[in-house]
Order: structure tokens, then sequence, then C-alpha cells
């Protein structure tokens, strides 16, 4: 190697290293003075590897106004401001593992005048923009202010106890709506379950709409006045969807928020026995509802059977299929030696497995039957002792009149008249010759 190269390669070992002293350099904090940060760029390093161990989490408003206290108690996490409803687990984790990522990146402003301008402000204040976090269960308290959001894509923040404040990383933004911090999953009965639903009001315009059998495509509306007709198929199928997916805006403690002297009740039956009662009303802009679930134990009992029957069919049906394909033609075995008897074993092998309607329907129909009182046992838990506020769209779906459902009297008219004018004229008859 000659000295030229030697040269070449130190230069160039050279300039490595100070590009790497710059990368570590330019991922330390920095404050706006030049200084660095030489404690953990972690900005609540507490709750790194401890997320589990949270147990309380507090959110704080403006004038200390809480917008929403959840707690980890022997039956999961629930919100206070809420009657202690369930919270979002999911949501909840998500806020918590980002700001257990969430680092240092860069020292703002230490002056309390100019906490405004980030959203740090003490939330003692009247205008405060920002949310005070608390969390209680970890080795040491947490407390923050978190800010707005920067367009770099971080969070402006400022600890607990401390002056200065700070650009984060990651998107801290928190919802300052206390509702939107509950677990918000309702029902999930889909309309292809649904048998019928009765709907009826205190003016007397009841519906009830109904599919014969499970393979139906669309409801059919009952009850239809003389001399009109049904309208569109597509708002009749809603009202049977209105379960499917439900989840709700708000819940109230149904001490609190109680039917008014005339609410719509909704009636939803299934193929397969379940039931549930509604009892709906709007009041001051919101629209309320109380659920109840029950089991109507002989249509129950119907399904089972007739799934037990079509189980039986199909099991019939495959077995003689695959005894025939196997059996070999009379006087010959399968290899077609008459002197050798068909492989009888061969044709056990083949035949298909029971399922369990054929198998055991007395254990089946036992097991079905307790699938479904737990199903309802496990929504009534959902139900029981409180009222909640649903989406428009989906009480409007139950909101539905008779008159509702049926084709406009003028629409009628001009389906005739439309009708008579494609007619072809008649023709004259022949004179005689």
């Amino acid at each position: 190697m000659n000295q030229k190269t030697l040269i070449g390669l130190v230069v160039a070992a050279l300039v490595a290293i100070v590009i790497a002293i710059a990368i570590n350099h330019s991922n330390k904090p920095r404050s706006e003075s030049g200084g660095e940060e030489q404690t953990s760029t972690y900005l609540v390093p507490a709750l790194r590897d401890h997320v589990n161990e949270v147990d309380k989490l507090v959110l704080i408003g403006a004038e200390n106004k809480p917008i929403a206290t959840l707690t980890r108690g022997a039956d999961g996490w629930s919100i206070a401001e809420k009657s202690g409803f369930a919270a979002d687990t999911g949501k909840l984790r998500e806020f918590l593992l980002k700001l257990a990522d969430a680092k240092l990146i860069e020292q703002k402003t230490a002056s309390k005048d100019k906490y405004t301008a980030l959203g740090v402000e003490d939330v003692s204040d009247k205008d405060a923009k920002g949310v005070e976090i608390e969390l209680g269960g970890l080795a040491q308290p947490v407390k923050l202010i978190v800010g707005t959001a920067n367009a770099r894509g971080g969070t402006f923040v400022r600890r607990g106890g401390e002056a200065q404040s700070w650009l984060a990383s990651g998107s801290l933004s928190i919802d300052k709506k206390p509702e939107n911090w509950l677990r918000k999953d309702l029902v999930d009965v889909q309309a292809n379950r649904v048998a019928s639903v009765s709907i009826a009001r205190d003016d007397g315009k009841n519906v009830e709409v109904a599919r014969q059998t499970e393979g139906d495509a669309n409801f059919k509306l009952a009850d239809v006045p003389k001399g009109r007709e049904a309208g569109s198929e597509f708002t009749v199928n809603g009202i049977a969807g209105t379960l499917g997916g439900l989840k709700f805006d708000d819940v109230v403690a149904a001490e609190d928020a109680r039917p008014g002297d005339k609410p719509l009740k909704a009636r939803y039956a299934t193929f397969d026995g379940l039931v549930i009662d509604i009892t709906a009303w709007e009041k001051d802009g919101k629209d309320y509802a109380q659920f109840i679930a029950t089991t109507d134990p002989d249509q129950a009992a119907k399904h089972i059977a007739a799934q037990q029957e079509k189980a039986k069919a199909d099991f019939d049906a495959q077995a003689s299929t695959q005894q025939k394909s196997a059996t070999p033609a009379a006087g010959t075995s399968k290899e077609g030696d008459a002197s050798k008897p068909a492989d009888a074993n061969a044709n056990l092998a083949s035949a298909p497995a029971k399922p369990p309607e054929v198998a055991d329907p007395a254990k089946d129909r036992e097991q079905k039957l307790a699938a479904l009182d737990k199903e309802a046992a496990d929504l009534n838990a959902r139900f029981k002792d409180w009222t909640y506020v649903l989406p428009a769209y989906k009480y409007a779906n139950l909101n539905k009149s008779q008159d509702d459902l049926l084709k406009p009297l003028d629409e009628k008219k001009d389906d005739k008249k439309g009708a008579a004018m494609k007619k072809p004229p008649t023709s004259p008859a022949k004179k005689a010759d």
C-alpha cells in the first residue's frame, strides 16, 4: 500500500467519525440557546416498560375541570364521570403507548408569559388550551401538561413542577370529550339473523316487517292498507338492520334518564330465538333508548330442530354419494378381481364424519340453548341500569311509522298514469264484408 492510498483511507475514516458524532449530536434534545439536555431523552421515563402498571389516568381541562377520570378495577377500566361505565381500553392503551414512546426533541420557552402560544399554560387558567395528565400506579407519580401540536408532527409539553417546556415527538393530542373514552360497542345482531321487527307507536301507526324464511332477501311490510303499496325495500330492510354493529354516542345511568310519557317500543326477534325489546324516546335534541334481551324457547327449539334435520339430510346425502363412489360393481372387488370381496373397511374409512347435530342431537340442542341464554345474559349485563344516546340515523330507523314505509299516494297515481300512457291503443274491429 503506497503512502497516498494510506492517507486517503485515514481521511475517509476521520470523515466517517465526524459524521457519526454529528448525527449523535443532532439526536440529542436541543435548547433554544444551544444547550443540551443531559438526562433521559424520553418524555416520561417512568412509563417506559411499565405501561401495564398504570391503574389511573386523570385528564384535567381549563379551570381545573375534570375531563375524564379513568381507573382500573376488578372489572376492568371505567370512567367516573360516566357513572363508572366501561372505558375503551384500546383507545386508552394506544395513548399510553404513544406517551411512553415520546421523546424530548427540543427545549422551548421557560417563560410563563409565553406558555399560551404552545398551549402549556396552567390548566387553572380559564382559557387554557392544554390538558393536564396525571398517571397513577407507577413507582414515581407522573404529571404533565400536553399542549398544542407542532407543524413538524410533534407536540408541545411541560412536565409537572418544571418551568421548562419542550417539543416532544409524536402526536399526543387528547380527546376532550369524556363520552369519547367510552367503550361504545353495544349490540351486533345483523339483519340476516332477524325474523321480524315490530314497532308500537303512540300515534297508532304501528309497523311490522318480517321474513318467512332465513333465505328471504327482503323483509315484507305487514298490514298494508287497502289501495296502498309498500314503498322502498331499502327503507323496509333498513329497519331490520338497526341492531347490526350498533354503537352508542353517550350513556347515562338509567335512573337519571327515564322514558317520557309516550316512548316508542320496538321488538326484534331472531330466527334462533333471541328477542331484544327497545324503549326509545327523544328529549332535548337527543335520542335515548333502553334495551332488554330475552329468549323465546319455543322459537329456539324450532330453529334447532330445523338445523338438525337439515344437517342429517346433508350428512345422509354425502354418505350415500361416498358409498356409491367407494362400492365396486356387483361381483367384483375394487381391483376388478371377481374372486376377491370388496374391502368393507375401506368403505367405512371413506364415510363422512358426523356433525354434532347428527352425532348427538340431544347434546347439540342443550349446547345451543345454553349459548343463546348466555348471549342474552351477556347483553343484559351491558343493558341493565343504563340509558343510551343513539346516533341520529339509528334512531331514525326505529322512529318509522307505517306511512313512512308506504308508497306515497301521488307517486302511486303517477305510476298508474304512466302505465296507462304506455299501454298500446286498441285496434278498431274490422267491419264485416
